[in-house]
């Protein structure tokens, strides 16, 4: 779009610019196509665009993604955007504020790719709805005043160099592409803009970390960036210890701790038992035979290495609006990294019930201790669960969540609609007996009621308890 037209647009709308909203809308065309080009977009892309406007960027990136999603805060510029797109079905738009906008549905549409001329205002609360772990977004291209994107690139003894800088940094590797002059916009702002480009950080460079933990200290420690760090931290372990270990002296301040620095020290006070273990390879599981009946034991590394049969449960984790709790797991796990699967799940360990197990692993793996549980169903072991015999349960729970860092990468509660709807497109995207679990849930379990804490639990069905098997409780 040219000057002319946007101006156009403008009028048109009744659209005055709003200084408080941030609306300095870009007017250079081949800037405007320049931006597009740093997303590197392919066909089968989902593209989200926050704020719009009149579609500088917009017209250039429609013809190049399979499903574009346009996210206006401002109502006469959405109802714009929806009559301009009106014939292109693969264009949706969004009367909301970017900030808030739910983009849970967007895990569904990967590869996803975000871009956006951002207001400094709400610049960093829509970055951190898109961009937080965990995020669907696999590139960023934004445009921000130039003082914004210092910060955000700004490393420690920086000046600029605070919370808003480690929050990008911790999962995003920030890159300025270049400075827009003000002559570029209507109206004109006052300062330069720049370009930056994000690209997803490998998770595999720093060790197993709490990443909400990381948040919370800095966040704590950056309240009052001015006075000394050891003052806004747990009591244990002693700072003088974790100084010493991460390299600081013991009067450090916030910003003086690098990026690197900073993971290392949440790793340390990291209370998890688990936090730093994948698996355990020593455990030791029942070898059971198709029946469901015990005939062995063995290491969980053996019974994984000869494909013997053996017990697992999963757990899905209900909240009081009808979500379900799906994790992520790390990619330091030795079997199906890096995928989501059930809330919680694991072997049946040795002398174990399955009911003792499932609370179990409730308690290692989410923190959930006593939470109504029910049985929901059986599977029986196949290639495509490991040759597990798997006892589905479904919990409630609607309260904090604490995971070990080497086991879970993040977790996310979502609706069943946008699970069902994500694993029908992207089923890669899952371990296979979430897969399995996930029918057996849409099948008997959706509609089930947890019985509260003081009912037990129905027995199974008799088809699920072998004669004999006294690893049900």
């Amino acid at each position: 779009m040219k000057s002319r037209d946007i101006r156009s647009v403008l009028d048109h709308h009744d659209v005055k610019p709003s200084k408080s909203l941030g609306q300095n809308f870009l007017t250079d065309e081949n800037v405007a196509r320049w931006i597009v080009d740093q997303l590197e977009i392919t066909p089968g892309d989902c593209v989200v665009e926050v704020g719009p406007g009149t579609g500088a960027l917009t017209e250039h990136v429609a013809p190049l993604c399979r499903k574009l999603v346009l996210v206006e805060f401002d109502a006469r510029l959405a109802a714009y955007q929806r009559e301009r797109w009106q014939d292109s079905p693969h264009v949706e738009v969004h009367h909301a504020d970017g900030a808030s906008w739910d983009p849970r549905g967007l895990f569904a549409e990967a590869p996803v790719k975000f871009l956006g001329n951002l207001p400094y205002s709400a610049g960093g609360a829509i970055l951190q709805n898109f961009l937080a772990k965990p995020s669907s977004v696999s590139r960023a291209v934004v445009m921000l005043q130039k003082e914004f994107i210092d910060r955000i690139l700004a490393t420690d003894g920086d000046d600029a160099y605070g919370l808003l800088s480690l929050r990008i940094q911790k999962n995003w590797i920030p890159k300025a592409l270049k400075t827009i002059p003000p002559e570029a916009f209507h109206p004109r702002p006052r300062i330069d803009s720049t370009v930056m480009l994000l690209t997803p950080r490998d998770p595999a460079e720093f060790p197993p970390y709490d990443d909400r933990l990381l948040d919370e200290l800095m966040r704590k420690a950056f309240a009052q960036r001015r006075k000394q760090i050891k003052k806004q931290l747990p009591q244990a372990p002693p700072w003088n210890e974790v100084a010493a270990a991460i390299g600081v002296p013991e009067t450090a301040r916030p910003e003086e701790l690098s990026l690197a620095q900073w993971i290392k020290l949440s790793i340390l006070y990291d209370t998890h038992p688990l936090a730093a273990i994948p698996q355990k390879d020593d455990e030791l599981l029942s070898i059971v035979d198709v029946h469901d009946i015990v005939v062995g034991e063995a290491s969980r590394k053996a019974v994984h290495n000869e494909g013997m049969i053996h017990r697992a449960v999963h757990i899905f984790v209900r909240n009081k609006h009808g979500d379900i709790l799906l994790q992520k797991r790390s990619p330091w796990k030795d079997r199906h990294p890096s995928v989501w699967d059930s809330s919680a799940a694991g072997h049946v360990d040795s002398g174990e019930t399955y009911n003792q197990s499932a609370r179990r692993e409730l308690q290692e793996e989410l923190g959930i201790v006593d939470a109504p549980l029910l049985r929901v169903g059986h599977l029986p072991p196949s290639e495509e669960n490991g040759q597990e015999h798997v006892e589905l349960y479904l919990a409630e729970h609607s309260g904090k969540i604490k995971f070990p860092a080497a086991e879970i990468e993040a977790v996310q509660w979502l609706p069943v609609a946008t699970i069902r709807a994500w694993m029908q497109r992207r089923p890669q995207d899952f371990a296979g007996s979430f897969l399995e679990c996930w029918d057996l849930f849409l099948t008997a379990g959706q509609n089930l009621s947890v019985p509260s804490e003081n009912k037990p639990s129905p027995p199974p069905h008799p088809s699920h308890q072998p004669s004999n098997n006294p690893y049900y409780d």
